[in-house]
């Protein structure tokens, strides 16, 4: 599934695309071309501005609408809807899609999805699902990808711990603040974040803290005070936009940030130390031009990480070469590549 350098290639033509004025900003609609292709609905649980890997998710997805109008002659549609921050109205707004029948296809992400559209599915047999970030098997109708997260929180640990070490050799404490507690937060990342910081020193712990929302940059603020108070000299925010006020309480007391899913080094040089991130636009792509071509799976749940290129960490951004010693980055080198290439699994 890997086209990298299709990738590269087609970012450039869909600026000339943009550029020629043929995308409806109104309505998010991908227009052009001699036929028409499927029709197709992303579904944003949540807002996009602000949210890079929202953002990724409708890029990646209209990138490949254009991508195959160029060569086979029929011009996919692509609405973008956003579904806002309350989750409870995410099924009626998923539900309200389908029922139109006016969609092909509904691309969405986020863990919560699976359940929603398992229900959703069932009232409506004829609909097709495309989920990202997610875990469904069995659905005829729905193919889900889901990250190996587990490679991308080891990946920020390691890293965590090994800054930490060189900051604070007896403080051997990282820190972990979370919007909210949900399963693949409880029983992947956080787990996983601990493990790489004891790849590290076994003695490591995790300080973990929740914030409640997704939004509340001063009580994250709050949080993380606390927690560098208590030692901890490396923080790994997982909190949407309240992930701010962690990055200002760790750069008014000289601790540092380890970023997830999107790179963060340009947040604040100096202080972001680390980018676990992932890349959701090459997943949207593939696997929407898999739909496209008519060779989607669906039924199937797959799993892809670090090998497949969908999970990686940030090494050549000139704010991390500046602010981490070569001596840590050759130390994170060599573990991202020992996952990359098999030698750690990390299943």
């Amino acid at each position: 599934m890997k086209r990298g350098t299709v990738l590269l290639f087609s970012l450039i033509l869909l600026l000339a695309v943009f550029s020629a004025g043929c995308r409806n900003r109104e309505n998010n609609t991908i227009e052009g071309g001699s036929g028409k292709g499927p029709s197709i609905a992303v579904f944003i649980p949540g807002v996009m501005a602000g949210s890079a890997i929202y953002e990724m998710l409708a890029e990646g997805t209209e990138l490949a609408a254009v991508d195959y109008a160029a060569y086979s002659g029929r011009t996919p549609s692509v609405t973008v809807i956003e579904g806002g921050f309350n989750q409870a109205e995410w099924e009626t707004q998923v539900t309200t899609l389908a029922a139109s029948a006016s969609y092909d296809l509904i691309v969405s992400s986020n863990p919560s999805l699976p359940d929603i559209v398992s229900s959703v599915s069932s009232k409506f047999p004829n609909q097709k699902f495309l989920l990202l970030d997610a875990t469904l098997e069995g659905n005829p109708n729905v193919y889900t990808l889901r990250y190996n997260q587990r490679e991308q929180a080891y990946m920020a640990g390691y890293i965590a711990a090994l800054v930490s070490l060189e900051a604070a050799p007896v403080e051997k404490v990282v820190g972990l603040v979370a919007a909210q507690e949900y399963p693949v937060m409880n029983n992947i990342i956080l787990p996983g974040f601990l493990e790489g910081a004891r790849a590290v020193d076994p003695a490591f712990t995790v300080d973990f803290r929740i914030v409640g929302n997704w939004f509340d940059a001063a009580r994250a603020a709050e949080l993380a005070a606390a927690m560098i108070r208590g030692g901890a000299k490396v923080l790994l925010p997982i909190a949407g936009g309240a992930g701010q006020g962690v990055i200002q309480a760790a750069s008014e007391a000289g601790a540092k940030i380890v970023w997830f899913d999107t790179n963060g080094y340009e947040l604040r040089p100096g202080t972001v130390i680390g980018s676990a991130i992932l890349r959701q636009d090459i997943a949207a792509y593939e696997t929407v031009m898999l739909y496209l071509e008519g060779n989607l799976p669906f039924g199937k749940a797959e799993v892809a990480g670090t090998a497949e290129g969908f999970v990686n960490f940030v090494e050549d951004d000139p704010y991390y070469i500046e602010a981490v010693s070569e001596a840590v980055r050759q130390k994170q080198a060599e573990i991202i590549a020992a996952i990359r290439f098999g030698q750690l699994r990390l299943d």
